[in-house]
């Protein structure tokens, strides 16, 4: 017989569902701002009786964003940086957090103390930035000394400054940690009775048995380096076209279209694009672009992310 439900319980999920309802559609309506923007004319875009579903329906905004060159490269410059940078920060995370997960490894407390104490007290902007920086002239040395080794160094392609120097998290090491250390001791120990070695443990056993955990940590990853801009805006700045990825693009595709309004000459400021099409259609397009592989790949490792974080948020 089902339990009738007190009146205060039923006023707790009411309000508690009208609640979550509107942060539900305060996190959709941007997105489907966007799409509606695309879709809709120049004239409705100005006019800005676009709300909720396009206006005056086109599709110039993406035929524009795919015929255009620039916009192909910087695509595929975040391909390549996510896609590299995600098996790069996986590589050596799965490594830290192995090695911390194992309570023979000299100074551990120390070495999980201070991993922790980045996240509770992180370095901030500046010191991140000279992260960067030092790398930069660490790849600067490569090439030769001074300010040669430097103006050497942009002969490159930058893109793998922001590969190597974005790599650190230490809650994806902790949870990867985790969820090492929640394997059983005795399935490790059979392995080294059957003489495996401590990398065959590590690939044979932990990985296999945290590869939830593993998904999970890489979805983190590869969301952060698909929507990294600030970093990769800050190491390659206006030197490097070639090398910017989607975000760092359209953030001068908008700059780029705010000088042509304030300082409108168009005989010395021209504006570069067709001016026929919507200036806010053609931003949207490229947003909606670059949300849709996350869209695509997301509902793949969806199953993995709830048990992931539990297995790695809990330690046993």
């Amino acid at each position: 017989m089902k339990r009738k439900m007190e009146i205060s319980e039923l006023i707790f999920k009411i309000v508690a569902y009208f609640f979550l309802i509107i942060f539900a559609l305060m996190c959709v309506y941007p997105f489907i701002y966007a799409i509606s923007s695309a879709f809709s004319s120049k004239a409705a875009n100005s006019a800005g009786s676009v709300v909720l579903w396009p206006v005056e329906p086109t599709l110039d905004a993406f035929a524009w964003a795919f015929t255009n060159s620039q916009f192909w490269v910087s695509y595929s410059n975040t391909i390549f940086m996510t896609f590299l940078g995600t098996i790069w920060s996986l590589f050596y995370s799965i490594l830290g957090a192995y090695a911390l997960s194992k309570k023979r490894i000299m100074g551990r407390r120390g070495w999980n103390f201070f991993l922790v104490y980045t996240i509770r007290f992180s370095a901030g902007v500046v010191a991140t930035y000279a992260n960067y920086r030092d790398t930069a002239n660490i790849f600067a040395t490569l090439f030769g000394s001074g300010e040669e080794g430097v103006q050497l160094m942009y002969t490159i392609d930058l893109k793998w400054v922001v590969v190597i120097a974005m790599g650190m998290n230490a809650t994806n090491i902790i949870l990867l940690r985790n969820a090492f250390e929640g394997v059983p001791a005795e399935i490790e120990e059979a392995a080294r009775i059957d003489g495996a070695t401590e990398m065959q443990i590590l690939t044979k056993v932990y990985l296999p048995m945290s590869k939830a955990t593993i998904a999970t940590v890489a979805l983190f990853f590869g969301i952060s380096r698909w929507n990294g801009y600030f970093w990769a805006m800050r190491v390659m700045g206006e030197q490097q076209n070639y090398s910017w990825p989607v975000q760092v693009y359209l953030r001068n595709f908008i700059e780029s279209y705010t000088s042509f309004i304030t300082q409108y000459d168009p005989e010395n400021n021209p504006w570069p694009y067709d001016q026929s099409l919507s200036f806010e259609g053609c931003a949207y397009a490229i947003v909606v672009c670059s949300v849709i592989p996350i869209l695509i790949i997301y509902p793949f490792i969806q199953k993995y992310f709830a048990k992931g974080v539990n297995m790695g948020g809990v330690k046993e």
